[in-house]
């Protein structure tokens, strides 16, 4: 029998805690998957809050909330471009149980209109949490760009207030940016592509994109972009299979991560050591999850060395990270 609105309202207050605790997961879950097939992304999520959820309800009247309300907990995906949208798509469908995927990026007949190119994923959460009917938790999952979330956000603020109909005019000049975001998106992809394919900086950047997706597991404190480049020139000396190198980076980060949670907390962005002595600044850079891979292999030990010394990096930056790691150089 179908919950009353004021029954899955009780229902959802009591649930929340599981559902946040599964949509987290969830959130985790697909931030590691994304690092190991090298797709650069943020991850983000929440559960519903339950004036949200109550609002619904109401406005859109359902006739049994508890079931029809599929967005009780919700997860963003942005990247950078369109271009790894579906890369990012392919991930999402091989490591959750998907139900559905609206995807309305390419419909025929639409050519003439301008609209949100809406692309959203309904799946099962991971960890097996079930509702009081025993029917695994879902989530929807959004898979937006940078551009067309950041308008997303805009128009939803101004399109969406309850009780309020904006005027057609305000309507329609909204709906003309999406012309501009199809446009940023194109060039932004254009720009990645050809910097991607740029003999001599395709195997750094390629490195760099691994290393911050995954850096970005254990801290967003914020890195300094051209220190982060000059070091990974340096140490993409060191790897012959650049292409290939993303799992074996991110099966390190599995392996070690408890021991590389330690060395954060201890020499990061944000610890005493790094806040009032200056030392270990290579810490505070996605850059650093390489040199500690490296150096955990005697062979890639020495061929770091090697390339450190032939290039014009300061030798205190290297064997600050062995300090950390627990060697000697």
């Amino acid at each position: 029998m179908p919950l009353t609105p004021d029954e899955a309202l009780r229902r959802f207050q009591q649930e929340q805690p599981r559902i946040q605790a599964a949509v987290q997961a969830t959130e985790t879950h697909l931030r590691h998957a994304t690092a190991r097939k090298g797709i650069t992304c943020e991850v983000t999520s929440r559960a519903k809050e339950a004036s949200s959820f109550k609002n619904k309800i109401y406005r859109k009247g359902y006739t049994d909330p508890w079931k029809e309300i599929t967005d009780k907990a919700g997860v963003r995906v942005i990247v950078p471009h369109r271009g790894l949208l579906d890369p990012a798509l392919e991930v999402i469908k091989q490591c959750l149980d998907v139900r559905d995927v609206e995807d309305d990026r390419d419909t025929p007949g639409a050519e003439d209109r301008l609209r949100y190119p809406r692309l959203h994923i309904q799946a099962v959460m991971v960890g097996g949490e079930v509702d009081p009917d025993g029917d695994p938790y879902e989530c929807e999952i959004q898979l937006r760009t940078e551009a067309v979330d950041l308008w997303s956000r805009m128009s939803h603020k101004l399109l969406y207030k309850p009780g309020v109909s904006p005027p057609p005019d305000v309507r329609r000049s909204l709906y003309r940016l999406i012309a501009l975001v199809e446009l940023f998106d194109l060039e932004v992809e254009r720009g990645v592509t050809a910097m991607a394919t740029h003999p001599e900086l395709a195997r750094s950047n390629q490195l760099l994109n691994t290393a911050e997706q995954i850096y970005h597991t254990f801290t967003d404190h914020p890195h300094s972009t051209a220190l982060s480049h000059e070091v990974a020139e340096v140490l993409s000396r060191t790897i012959n299979d650049v292409s290939t190198y993303s799992e074996q980076l991110t099966q390190f980060a599995e392996d070690f991560r408890g021991r590389l949670e330690r060395a954060y907390t201890d020499y990061g962005p944000t610890s005493d050591h790094f806040r009032k002595h200056g030392r270990f600044l290579l810490a505070s850079q996605p850059v650093s999850l390489i040199i500690f891979e490296r150096l955990s292999k005697v062979r890639s030990r020495f061929e770091l060395q090697n390339a450190w010394d032939a290039s014009e990096l300061p030798e205190t930056m290297l064997t600050d990270m062995a300090q950390i790691w627990g060697i000697g150089l």
